[in-house]
């Protein structure tokens, strides 16, 4: 039986990742929840144990990013990016250093997949419009899903697996924040110093800032826009709230997607019938006229490699007016990760497998020593054992296994503390050592293929485990000083 659930596990996690003829990862997950429990490897008495601790995690995850695709449409990320390419005032590092923090905070607010899915596009599309080089755009880009994921620890919401961890310890959105908002920013801090060291040739002395668009004109719909920002407040707000009151998480992010999705669908029509759309018009002299080439970046047939990436696309003139356009509500809900709930769900059934057959105990043997030998070898030992698993056999298995051993060690205090955030930070950092690490690396890595920008598996790696090695280090260590410092 022991043998049933290891080739059970191994089998969905490769199908998984595969994907073979797009197979969904839900599906997928799915089917290996089902060969298991007609191998009697987990039951069906685990089933509603395993619903009751991934459903909200999973509920509260899409509707984040079902916010982020909203806001995303009306223009609300690519007006942030031209606002923080212009504060760059024609300085590279300066820009470079602005683009890393503000996906930073996107990561935090809207989740890792929400940064580096939607913000990669935007910043190639800039950096074509400056007329960066292959070299210096591949380190933009390169920096920008590198910060998505160590970014993403700050709050609960910033990360599927923080999300996970919280309701399986019970740990409220508060304390959360108290323990890794500070951690979260020294991972930032160590990232930023890294990706400077690394990239840093690559980046241009100055730039022409009169190359840019115009904030105002990527508005695509002001109505939403504004609404956005009063979203996100009373979302900041509900979170740490809610939990006194005994609210879940996703009933909060459920209900303020439901806000901006009436609003962006403009119902009910009566609240909108005074409305009035106006086009939005960039000043005159905002940026240069619009210049057609030879390569446009969306082309899904232009897979060339990094190297022959040509700064060219059709850059809009940015004195014309830019009118409004209809949100695709409908569009957005319907691509929305619904995936992710299957997938969570049997993922986390095979996983249970595991632990049916006595497997998590082994790796709780070994969280037990850790433990044994004080806090700052529970943080380190944990935090880079969960990274290496994750690596290599993806973060949302890893976290969930991990969590189950953490579960049967026993450990309390401080002690017990320490090991379940350097699960978090492990699960969190750890994938950015190989492509394989997260769902979200294999997605944005087939985006940057669509866009002209292919980055093979050995040069990720290569680039991937000198990034991640010391910012993972670094911010163990913070984490085992500042549980040190405010206790449990």
């Amino acid at each position: 039986m022991t043998v049933a659930a290891v080739l059970i596990f191994l089998a969905t996690l490769t199908l998984v990742i595969w994907q073979p003829r797009g197979l969904g990862i839900g599906w997928s997950a799915l089917g290996g929840a089902v060969v298991a429990l007609a191998t009697t490897v987990v039951h069906f008495s685990d089933v509603p144990t395993v619903v009751g601790i991934v459903w909200n995690a999973t509920l509260a995850f899409v509707a984040v990013i079902i916010i982020s695709l909203i806001l995303d449409e009306c223009g609300f990320f690519e007006w942030s990016a031209l606002h923080v390419a212009r504060w760059g005032r024609g300085h590279g590092r300066l820009l470079f250093v602005l683009i890393v923090l503000l996906g930073a905070a996107i990561a935090a607010v809207f989740a890792n997949d929400g940064a580096a899915l939607i913000l990669t596009p935007i910043v190639m599309q800039i950096m074509l419009a400056l007329r960066f080089s292959p070299k210096a755009t591949l380190g933009f880009v390169m920096a920008t899903g590198f910060i998505a994921d160590t970014g993403s620890l700050p709050l609960v919401v910033s990360n599927l697996v923080n999300i996970v961890s919280a309701d399986f310890f019970g740990i409220s959105f508060a304390r959360y924040a108290a323990v890794m908002v500070p951690v979260g920013i020294v991972s930032v801090l160590a990232s930023l110093a890294m990706l400077l060291l690394y990239f840093g040739r690559s980046i241009p002395k100055t730039y022409d800032t009169t190359a840019l668009r115009h904030p105002a004109s990527a508005i695509s719909d002001q109505t939403t826009f504004r609404a956005g920002w009063v979203v996100l407040v009373l979302l900041l707000i509900g979170y740490f709230s809610a939990e006194p009151l005994g609210i879940p998480l996703s009933v909060v992010a459920g209900a303020a997607a439901i806000i901006l999705i009436a609003v962006a669908a403009r119902r009910p029509a009566f609240l909108f019938s005074q409305s009035t759309r106006q086009p939005v018009t960039a000043p005159v002299g905002a940026g240069n006229a619009g210049t057609a080439v030879s390569h446009p970046v969306g082309d899904p047939g232009n897979t060339a490699d990094a190297g022959d990436l040509a700064a060219s696309t059709t850059i809009p003139d940015d004195d014309r007016p830019i009118g409004p356009r209809r949100i695709p509500v409908g569009k957005v809900i319907r691509e929305a990760p619904w995936q992710i709930v299957l997938f969570s769900i049997g993922m986390y059934l095979v996983v249970y497998g595991l632990r049916n057959q006595g497997l998590t105990d082994q790796l709780a043997k070994l969280f037990g020593f850790f433990a044994d030998h004080g806090v700052l070898t529970a943080a380190l030992g944990v935090g880079i054992t969960v990274a290496v698993l994750s690596s290599i056999m993806n973060n949302m298995p890893t976290v969930l296994i991990a969590a189950l051993a953490i579960g049967a060690v026993g450990a309390t205090g401080m002690t017990h503390e320490v090991m379940v955030y350097a699960n978090v930070i492990g699960s969190d950092l750890g994938p950015k050592i190989t492509p394989i690490g997260s769902l979200a690396t294999l997605l944005w890595l087939h985006v940057l293929d669509r866009k002209g920008m292919h980055i093979g598996w050995g040069r990720y790696f290569r680039t991937g485990i000198v990034l991640t090695i010391p910012v993972l280090l670094i911010t163990l260590a913070a984490l085992a000083g500042w549980l040190t410092i405010i206790g449990t």
